[in-house]
Order: C-alpha cells, then sequence, then structure tokens
C-alpha cells in the first residue's frame, strides 16, 4: 500500500480513528481495527471509531501486542499517525498484567510490578477496603470473599487485573462430546469452536478459565460451551436469557454429549432441578419477593460446588447477576455472545468479573468460510401521511419515537416483502404489540409474544421450522436464542430505540447457512425524518462492525 492517498485511516489525536470506505484496502482494516477500537458511527462514506482503555485491554488479553496495534495504525493510516496516539496505545495495553492475582497458600495475593504502583493502589479509597494487609512493598494481602470486587474497583481506577489466581475445581462429572449425534448423522466440531474452547481453558492453567468468546449468531457459540464442559468435566450452570433458550440448551446437550436425561436439570418457573448440570434463566437468579428481599435463587446456586458458570447471551446480563458472578469468582466463567457492546455501558464489569474478550472471528470471515450464511441487508425508509406527521409533530419526545414506529405506511411495505418473499420462511419483528398484533391479524399469520404459553410457543416455533408456518411475527421473544435455522428473511418493523445488541440478534436469526446456498435477507422499515430513522442510525453500527453493507432504499422502489 505504497500510495498514502488510497490509505483508508485518519488517526487523530484525540483518539478517533477515520475509515473511508471507498479506499481498495476499506476491509483490510476494518478487520484489524475490530481487534482494538470501538465503532462509533458509520454514516454511508466514513466511518468513526475510537480507541478505548477498555478496547486496548481487551486486545492486550486476546494476545495482542502493542507494537502490532501501532503497526495496523501505521500501515493504514493516510497521514503519520500522531505521537500521542502511539504512546497512548503502549502506555495503555501495557497496564494490563501490571497487577495480578495470585495465591501463596491459602493467601489471596494482590502483586503489583512495581512498589509505587502498590503504593497507589494501597492509598486508593475504592480499593482499599478490600485489602488486609502488605507482606512486603509490591504485595498486599486481599479478602477472599472480596475476589470480584476488588476486580471491579481496580478497574474503575484504571488499572485491569490479570486474575491468576486460579479455580476450585468443582465435582466431578463425566462429560464427552458424540462423534455421532443421536439421529445417527456425524457431528464435528468446526476448527473455530475447538480453538475458541482450547483458548478458554488453557490447558487448565490458572491462565484460562475465564473470559468471553465472540461469535456471531449462527456459528455454534453453544457448541464452544459443549467443548467447554468436555474440557472442564465437572458440575455446571448454565444461565440462559429465557425458557425457550434453557429448553434449547437442553435438546444440544442431549444431542451432541454423553450426558443423560437424569444429569441434566431445568431450573426456571416450570421445573425446579438442581442436577450437575442445571440449566437456567437470568429471570429466576435475580428473583425476589419484593424491591428489597434478597434473592433467594443466589443463595441456592451459590451452594452448589459448580466447577463452570456458562453465562449465554452474556451482554444481556442483568446487573444482580454482576453482584451474584462477584462472589463466584472462585469458579470457572465463560461468557458467549456476538457483541460486547452493552446499552448500560457496564463493560468493565463484565471485563472485570466474567473475564476478558479471549477469543473472536469477524462475521464475513466465517460467512466466507461458508459457516454463516450471507446477509443482505436494506434499510426502507417509509413516509408518513400528513395526519401522522402531524400527530408526530404535536407530540411529546417519547411519543413521538412510538409514533413513528408504529407509522401504518409500514404496513404496506410488509404486504410488498412478503409477496416478493412469499417462498421463503420469513420472521416479522418488533417492539410494538398492537403493530404486530395488527400485522398478524391483516396478513393471517401466526404471533408469539411474551404471553405465547411455552407449550404454544414450541410447537408455532416447530411449525416454522418444518415449513408448515412460512411467516412468523415475534415480539422481543423472537430476539434470543431461538433456534430457527431455516427462516432466510427478516423483516423488522419496530425496535428497541436504538439498540445495538438487538440488530445482533435480529439478525443471527437468520444467518444460519442456507442449503441451497442463497444469502439471506434483513429488511429494517424506519419511517423518514423522524426518531425512528435517528436510532436506526445507531444500529447500524453493529452491521458495520460485522462488515455488512447496509443498503438503503425507498418504500416504493420495493
Amino acid at each position: 500500500m505504497s500510495d498514502s492517498a488510497d490509505k483508508p485511516l485518519i488517526v487523530q489525536s484525540d483518539r478517533t480513528i477515520l475509515l473511508t470506505v471507498d479506499s481498495p484496502a476499506y476491509e483490510d482494516a476494518r478487520d484489524a481495527l475490530s481487534a482494538f477500537a470501538e465503532l462509533q458511527k458509520c454514516p454511508e462514506h466514513i466511518h468513526t471509531y475510537r480507541l478505548t482503555a477498555l478496547s486496548l485491554w481487551n486486545a492486550s488479553a486476546a494476545g495482542h501486542r502493542p507494537d502490532e496495534v501501532v503497526e495496523s495504525l501505521d500501515r493504514f493510516s493516510r497521514y503519520p499517525v500522531p505521537q500521542n496516539i502511539k504512546a497512548e496505545v503502549r502506555d495503555t495495553m501495557a497496564r494490563y498484567g501490571r497487577l495480578r492475582l495470585t495465591r501463596r497458600g491459602e493467601d489471596l495475593i494482590l502483586v503489583a510490578d512495581t512498589p509505587g504502583l502498590m503504593e497507589e493502589v494501597w492509598r486508593s479509597k475504592p480499593v482499599r477496603p478490600d485489602l488486609i494487609d502488605r507482606p512486603d512493598e509490591r504485595t498486599a494481602t486481599v479478602d477472599a470473599g472480596r475476589r470480584g470486587h476488588v476486580k471491579q474497583a481496580l478497574i474503575k481506577i484504571g488499572w485491569p487485573v490479570e486474575d491468576l489466581a486460579g479455580y476450585v475445581p468443582g465435582k466431578p462429572l463425566d462429560i464427552d462430546l458424540r462423534q455421532n449425534v443421536r439421529s445417527g448423522a456425524g457431528f464435528t466440531v468446526r476448527g473455530y469452536q475447538r480453538e475458541a474452547a482450547d483458548v478458554f481453558y488453557a490447558g487448565g492453567t490458572e491462565r484460562g478459565g475465564s473470559g468471553v468468546i465472540c461469535l456471531p449468531c449462527g456459528a455454534g457459540k453453544t457448541v464452544v460451551g459443549m467443548c467447554a464442559m468436555a474440557r472442564c468435566r465437572a458440575h455446571t450452570l448454565i444461565l440462559c436469557t429465557n425458557i425457550t433458550a434453557v429448553r434449547q440448551w437442553i435438546r444440544e446437550l442431549l444431542d451432541k454429549t454423553t450426558l443423560t436425561e437424569e444429569e441434566i436439570g431445568e431450573y426456571t418457573g416450570e421445573a425446579k432441578e438442581l442436577r450437575p448440570v442445571t440449566v437456567t434463566t437470568y429471570q429466576i437468579l435475580t428473583w425476589r419477593p419484593k424491591k428489597n428481599a434478597p434473592f433467594p435463587h443466589f443463595g441456592v446456586f451459590d451452594a452448589r460446588d459448580w466447577g463452570l458458570i456458562i453465562y449465554d447471551e452474556v451482554h444481556l446480563l442483568p446487573a444482580p447477576v454482576f453482584r451474584f458472578t462477584a462472589e463466584l469468582q472462585a469458579r470457572r466463567r465463560l461468557g458467549l455472545t456476538a457483541t460486547l457492546v452493552r446499552e448500560d455501558e457496564r463493560e468493565d464489569d463484565v471485563f472485570s468479573l466474567i473475564g476478558p474478550k479471549k477469543y473472536d472471528v469477524p462475521w464475513k470471515v466465517l460467512e466466507a468460510q461458508g459457516w454463516i450464511a450471507a446477509a443482505r441487508c436494506t434499510e426502507v425508509r417509509v413516509d408518513m401521511s400528513q395526519d401522522r406527521r402531524l400527530e408526530y409533530a404535536l407530540a411529546s419526545p417519547r411519543q413521538q419515537i412510538r409514533t413513528a414506529a408504529e407509522n401504518p405506511a409500514k404496513l404496506d411495505v410488509v404486504r410488498q416483502l412478503l409477496e416478493r418473499h412469499r417462498d421463503d420462511l420469513v420472521l416479522v419483528i418488533g417492539q410494538y404489540l398492537d403493530q404486530l398484533h395488527e400485522i398478524s391479524e391483516q396478513f393471517d399469520v401466526p404471533i408469539i409474544t411474551g404471553k405465547t404459553p411455552n407449550a404454544e410457543r414450541d410447537e408455532l416455533y416447530r411449525a416454522f421450522r418444518s415449513g408448515d408456518i412460512p411467516v412468523l411475527v415475534v415480539s422481543k421473544v423472537g430476539n434470543f436464542a431461538v433456534d430457527l435455522p431455516d427462516a432466510n428473511v427478516a423483516i423488522q418493523v419496530s425496535g428497541t430505540f436504538g439498540s445495538r445488541q438487538e440488530e445482533a440478534q435480529r439478525l443471527g436469526r437468520i444467518l444460519r447457512p442456507k442449503t441451497d446456498g442463497a444469502p439471506a435477507r434483513f429488511y429494517a422499515l424506519v419511517t423518514r425524518d423522524s426518531k425512528d430513522q435517528e436510532f436506526a442510525a445507531n444500529r447500524q453500527l453493529f452491521l458495520a462492525e460485522q462488515g455488512y453493507a447496509y443498503e438503503i432504499r425507498d418504500a416504493h422502489e420495493i
């Protein structure tokens, strides 16, 4: 890349990085940036990234070196990279690992690489309550019950801790992966799935055992979890987003591992089975009879001798579960997700309590290898009628969001898209129940909402998977861990504000590879010149992060 005019990056001294989309080196630069920078804006021609402390610490934890990051910036930058940026990259990345948690006999010890750093930590008001004494100038004894809390406190003052204190093995459990699933078909773990599990386990040493694996929806994160279970060979607690996900995990475990039905328990509102492998929901864990009461299920799960805890869709971890997790730092912890972005901006708590990002593969790489379907993403901009526009103008800011999202003109676009894709399996996904029920009634298609009984929900999913039902309307319950491998079209009629994580889940519903090799189609219907369009711009960030072009079309073109 000798001609600097063709280089796609402009690196600025305020830590922002501009990436020009029309450069020949755009894709290579984007893939490099994804390892150590956060995407913030993605209009048509220039995308804006930012170097943050957390993005650089995650890069360090994943094995990237400061010189590698600087070399990438130099390689793709149109102009010389500011010296302060190079210095900040090196200094920030070097902070990870300067503090380490280790064991000395029965004691939990915080070790600093210099006396000066330990003095800074010792004098820090947020950290000091968790420290007991200073055996020498570079170490401090930590209250063993506060292992998670001290890591949270330290990352807040800019010092991420490398936790090398090891883990209890947990109660042993014989578990292996099958060579053939129950139907008799062969089962092979994909190379990246095995590699992700190996990176997490790290040969059973203290350098493994906690961290987050980032893989696209449809890439088989569940298989990575099962591989980790086969490495750890211990009693396992699996936390999921909802009861549908719980039962999907149980089906997969029975299908692909040597576990028996007697060894797997469902712990939900409908069953309370504590077994060697227990699959439960975040909602059960965070339930309590009244606002200020303790969480009764915390104690139930804390009393078990788990060797591994798996957090499915870890980016959706409810805040109270961080408290539960802070008490479980002696257990191996695996987070599975498609994106580390959290709407509550508590990514640093995921880093300190579950663990840093240990492994990821860009979506487009897996798409090129045929492991997930190619996807074409289209934003369809829809006008409001004059009466609707007046109603929107007079509404409160909060009501404007709903007025734009429930624009009746979107139904005409839904009709046209259903006609265009009459031979496909189509999911219509939305936020507002009135809108979804109207679509269900107008087009005579079934609907699944949070109020749909689980038995009916499972039957509708089964009928959709078999092709008996070609169109299914789903509310937010369709965002999470629903295995619909043959769905190839998604029509999003409304979303949750500007949620990037929701866009990841919804796109993921259609990314299973198709038997005919055809691409999946993702349509987002957006009301023009409204808050709906503003929120859509934020949701686009996720698609741009993963390398998907986002075509914008007018409704009349559909």
